[in-house]
């Protein structure tokens, strides 16, 4: 199973004036702190809320630092259970955004391509198979050049 996973990370910036300039410089501190390693991780702004479900900046400014909440995204793969994938997304965010807390917003479970190509094969295979038999009864001969799987298994 393959999981899409969001985690909240909050970045602190500091000598900042203005919530937008405070989001640009987190963006870019832990878009270089993440890569070349992790590169495939989607770095968004993150949304913030007060009790009563007003909407703030994504940026918190006190005394020109600011800690700016930011929504890192990557997908895990091969994994048995949600909470597997967002351990892993955890552990491999986390050892390269050192002191910076992360939650986990959401998981979601990806349709594994697997499953889809195998639907397409099945509806492939039944088409081929006549092609195949109308081609082996025009070119017997064909059959001398290439060995049959069955009999290079033998071998």
């Amino acid at each position: 199973m393959d999981c899409r996973v969001v985690v909240e990370a909050a970045v602190p910036v500091y000598d900042v004036e203005t919530p937008d300039e405070a989001v640009r410089i987190a963006i870019s501190k832990t878009g270089g702190m993440l890569n070349p390693d992790l590169s495939y991780v989607e770095i968004e702004m993150g949304s913030r809320s007060s009790p009563a479900g007003e909407e703030l900046e994504p940026a918190f400014i006190v005394a020109d630092e600011a800690l700016v909440a930011l929504e890192l995204e990557m997908t895990v793969f091969s994994v048995e259970r949600e909470e597997h994938a967002a351990r892993i997304a955890r552990k491999e965010i986390g050892q390269r955004l050192e002191n910076i807390p992360l939650d986990v917003l959401e998981i979601e479970i990806l349709e594994s391509d697997d499953e889809a190509e195998d639907d397409d094969d099945i509806v492939t295979d039944e088409d081929d198979t006549s092609d195949e038999d109308d081609a082996s009864d025009e070119d017997d001969g064909d059959e001398d050049l290439l060995p049959e799987f069955d009999e290079l298994l033998e071998e």
